[in-house]
């Protein structure tokens, strides 16, 4: 048997799939076991994970993803994590914690920086420094400031989890899984129940790392353009001090259920009003075969995309038609732990018809096994499913990170780590069922749906009342804890809080700091990477067209100039690029249209763009219908937009109504989840005429719309169709419009003629431009929701205060992030997270935390912010680490379509390749001078900022009264 630097080589396969060589290899002393993926792909991912199985909700799996991070052995610095976010060219750098392991994973196109991330993260998870204050800044301590002030609870995990106990689709995803897996660890709630973590001790926290952070229960992946043997050498270097220990981490199956079960679980809702955030949700759950039964996972998924995958999907349409609730609710089918499970349902739902849903759910299924499944669904769900497998489309994940995720769906479990990568054979397989047996999919759902009594019904009903007596049982418990403490022991708190907070305002020492392993500015290449555009003058629309490698795909962005539209039609547009695609042509219905839509192209989808636009008062807004196809689907790609466009049928008034319902659900859900960004484009709002038209279409104030327009359906319905008509009227203009086509140029010179043969069958119109005048929002706002956490945000438009820009505020504002903002917002304040971000074209500047139990303390860490630039000494390897940092943001790894796009997207803001050029050799020219002088500016937005919140009603409505009139309330929930 081969041997490489300590490891055996297993197997052998090359992937043509994929164009991947796989080697399996073993470790001999510590049977750590090591998955290397060789190819072309300059996007190099490394990830070690171990399988770490918990007893209880006590987060410690979490707690212990977020500690490792903080120091170790070969790197004593208090964040080596934050440390290599200042100065790496990281394309990807985090952690994650699944319900049965844990993996930290890496990737970076450089090659001594992908090294260097290795080397961290090894020692790291092998070698960390788990001392008792970093369990307290991670996980969960007691605060106490003044012997007569009350005692808090402090922690990231802790704080970050009830964020997510905050959000209904969370709770619901948890309580979903627990039904299904009531015996074993999936039970429990591996990231952390807040009401548990406060049980969890220093030294079960410690133990855990003893017990599973071991070679022996490591499984290490590589993939990318690397050199495959230097791998090997880099791991073995810290595997080879180990011995094998024998260790228990295996995941048992969930003994099966012999009846079906049900429970009910109160969710916090908001205190009134027609909110899905009022009503209740429900979901129904199945048990299903592991996931090592490859054939069979590949049949459940494209299963899941038979019943639920499209808009017309036949267990889809049934919830949605019955009017018993908004959206669709559950997560589908999971797919990463040892036992699939399926989980679908409705949000929105009056409890009261939860027997209902239940019943309708099981009749469905019945009746699609009894009548047979449409046969142009089938073939939708195989095309749509064969065609994300071919194309391996990641999006911003580099894609070696999804294949090294596939791969723990079996590996971790003791099988075959390449069975769900290596998709062809599992796929020619089914096809060849599914020709042999042509009900085949009706047997699936038969067995694994009908017939199955591993079955539990999760029902969420809502209690206005929970935030209040969560909220009061925590206080109880700190009141019953301080009042059995005698004064040494309150003392003691007290002083331990006076000492983690030293040590976490206590800089690094150079010394330490100088272990990191660091990229030199001279290693960074001077010049941007360019994406190919050529732009077809004289052609209406006008074509955009990039050169790229595509695999055989083109990908076609056929866009709409919002311009033309008056700013009242504005919240109409999301809805009106799904009615495109999801109301049915002259000749089609909907449910005809989406079946052509998924049997014969990669997929349509709708996506905005707005933004301000270089030298121009007035932004650039578009809406897009994005269309892929293999070469050969290209003529029913063009056909299936010609027909959208110019025979769309908008006068379905149940259709619609059901989207502006999903819609306002979708928009009410992702408040809690996305409240950063939510507050983000609030405050943008403000200052740019563009980021207006956006929050008119995606924040607060399209959430308001679209509630007046669910109760505006029945009683001006003939006025809503009128909008939607002159709409489609005004932007189905070739001389409003614009083509992006991303291909190589040998799929060009195949597809050009009918690409421009579809757009020269579109009209052209008399157009007039509207001019916006964007609505004044109250500048400082505190809008309320229910949940036990805020998102704070403050900004400000730099150019209207005297600031010319220089690529330099590109390092400042990271800078900002990976240094004051990380150490007190997150550190010392507890919050999950906090960022600064500018934008080059409007001017405007923002401050945002995310999950943060705090309001005013943070609105002070972001105005004292000016102060820290004007007396922070910033050495030279501060300098740098910032400045590449930056660059690795600018130079962010993009896949073929993401680059087609953003090169669009730089084309219509008027950015040009020598504008970016003149940016980054700016921000390479960056000195610390250019940090003190835009200490000035933070001071500027200090006294003039703009501030917005969304978060607890009760820390809103406590500032307001100790600042009267300072914030305008306004519910949102």
């Amino acid at each position: 048997m081969t041997r490489i630097h300590g490891f055996e080589l297993l197997r052998q396969q090359y992937i043509p799939e994929l164009e991947t060589e796989a080697r399996f290899f073993r470790h001999v002393k510590t049977g750590a076991e090591l998955l290397s993926l060789s190819n072309r792909d300059e996007n190099k991912v490394f990830g070690i994970s171990f399988r770490t199985p918990v007893a209880d909700s006590t987060g410690v799996a979490h707690i212990l993803e977020h500690s490792v991070l903080c120091g170790s052995r070969k790197y004593p610095v208090k964040e080596p994590f934050i440390e290599l976010l200042k100065g790496s060219l990281q394309t990807f750098l985090n952690a994650f914690t699944y319900p049965d392991k844990t993996c930290y994973p890496v990737a970076s196109q450089n090659v001594q920086d992908f090294y260097n991330l290795i080397d961290v993260y090894l020692d790291a998870v092998f070698y960390p420094r788990l001392t008792p204050f970093i369990f307290q800044q991670e996980g969960w301590h007691y605060e106490l400031e003044r012997t007569d002030q009350p005692l808090i609870y402090k922690g990231v995990v802790f704080n970050e989890m009830k964020g997510a106990y905050s959000s209904p689709d969370n709770l619901l995803a948890r309580y979903s899984q627990a039904s299904v897996f009531p015996a074993i660890t999936y039970g429990f709630d591996s990231g952390g129940d807040p009401r548990e973590i406060i049980r969890l001790s220093f030294e079960q926290f410690r133990d855990f790392h003893r017990r599973y952070y071991h070679p022996s229960n490591a499984r290490i992946y590589f993939y990318g353009d690397d050199d495959p043997e230097k791998r090997l050498q880099l791991v073995d270097e810290y595997l080879k001090n180990f011995a094998r220990l024998e260790l228990d981490s295996h995941i048992p199956l969930q003994p099966s259920l012999n009846q079906p079960v049900h429970s009910v679980h109160p969710f916090t809702s908001g205190g009134g009003g027609d909110s899905a955030r009022t009503k209740g949700m429900l979901t129904v759950n199945w048990l299903l075969a592991e996931t090592s039964a490859v054939d069979m996972n590949l049949a459940l998924h494209i299963m899941e995309y038979i019943l639920l995958g499209m808009p017309a999907s036949p267990l889809r349409k049934a919830l949605i038609d019955s009017g018993l609730g908004e959206d669709i609710a559950g997560v589908g089918l999971e797919s990463e732990l040892r036992q699939l499970f399926f989980s679908t349902g409705l949000k929105g739902i009056d409890v009261s018809n939860a027997q209902r849903i239940e019943t309708l759910i099981l009749d469905t299924l019945k009746g699609l096994v009894q009548s047979g499944i449409d046969p142009r669904t089938v073939e939708a769900a195989v095309n749509t499913i064969e065609f994300q497998l071919r194309e391996n489309n990641s999006g911003h994940f580099p894609r070696g990170l999804l294949l090294m995720l596939r791969s723990l769906s079996t590996w971790l479990y003791g099988g075959d780590p390449l069975a769900t990568i290596a998709f062809e054979a599992p796929l020619e397989r089914l096809k060849s069922n599914l020709a042999n047996d042509k009900r085949f999919f009706e047997h699936i759902i038969e067995r694994a749906l009908v017939q199955n009594r591993h079955r539990a019904t999760v029902i969420l009903k809502p209690d206005p009342d929970l935030e209040g007596q969560e909220k009061a049982l925590e206080q109880k418990l700190l009141d019953d804890v301080r009042a059995a403490m005698s004064q040494e022991e309150l003392t003691a708190i007290l002083n331990n809080t006076r000492e983690l907070k030293l040590l976490q305002e206590t800089p690094d020492s150079p010394e330490a700091l100088a272990t990191i392993p660091l990229l030199k500015l001279s290693d960074i290449d001077r010049h941007n990477k360019r994406v190919p555009l050529q732009h077809f003058e004289g052609q209406e629309p006008g074509i955009i067209y990039h050169d790229l490698f595509t695999n055989g795909i083109l990908y076609l962005d056929l866009g709409f100039n919002l311009r033309v539209l008056p700013q009242t039609y504005l919240p109409y547009v999301p809805l009106f690029g799904r009615a495109l695609l999801e109301m049915g042509t002259e000749t089609e219905d909907f449910v005809t249209l989406v079946q052509r839509i998924s049997r014969s192209t990669g997929g349509i989808r709708t996506s905005l763009f707005t933004a301000a636009a270089q030298d121009s008062a007035e932004g650039s807004t578009w809406l897009f219908l994005r269309g892929k196809a293999m070469r050969p689907q290209v003529p029913e790609l063009l056909a299936i937009l010609q027909d959208v466009v110019l025979t769309v049928k908008l006068d379905n008034r149940e259709r619609f109504r059901q989207m502006v319902l999903e819609e306002k659900a979708q928009q009410e859900q992702k408040l809690v989840p996305a409240g950063s960004q939510v507050v983000d484009l609030r405050l943008r709002a403000h200052f740019s005429d563009a980021d207006w038209a956006e929050e008119q279409m995606k924040g607060v104030s399209y959430l308001f719309f679209l509630r007046r327009l669910a109760d505006a359906l029945d009683s001006n319905w003939p006025g809503v169709l009128s909008t939607l008509e002159e709409m489609r009227q005004s932007l189905v203009a070739k001389n409003a419009m614009i083509a992006n086509v991303t291909l190589d140029e040998k799929g060009w010179s195949s597809s050009e003629h009918s690409v421009k043969a579809f757009l020269d069958v579109l009209p052209k119109r008399t157009l007039r431009h509207a001019t916006w005048s964007p609505e004044r929002l109250a500048d400082n706002e505190g809008m309320t929701i229910p949940a036990r956490v805020n998102y704070v945000g403050k900004g400000a438009q730099l150019y209207h205060l005297g600031y010319a820009y220089h690529g330099s505020i590109n390092a400042i504002t990271h800078y900002l992030r990976t240094t004051w903002l990380w150490e007190r917002v997150r550190v010392q304040g507890g919050a999950y997270g906090a960022r600064c971000a500018f934008d080059r074209l409007s001017g405007v500047l923002t401050f945002t935390s995310y999950r943060d139990p705090n309001l005013l303390k943070t609105i002070e860490v972001f105005d004292q912010a000016a102060t820290f630039l004007q007396t922070t000494h910033i050495s030279d390897d501060e300098l740098s680490k910032s400045i590449i940092g930056a660059i690795a943001a600018i130079d962010a790894y993009l896949l073929p379509d993401a680059k087609g796009y953003t090169s669009l997207q730089r084309y219509l803001i008027g950015t040009t390749d020598e504008i970016r050029q003149r940016i980054r050799e700016e921000l390479l020219s960056t000195t610390v001078d250019h940090f003190k002088a835009f200490a000035e500016m933070l001071g500027e937005v200090k006294e003039t900022g703009l501030v917005k919140v969304l978060g607890s009603q009760q820390a809103i409505e406590e500032v307001a009264a100790q600042r009267p009139g300072w914030l305008e309330l306004v519910k949102v929930l």
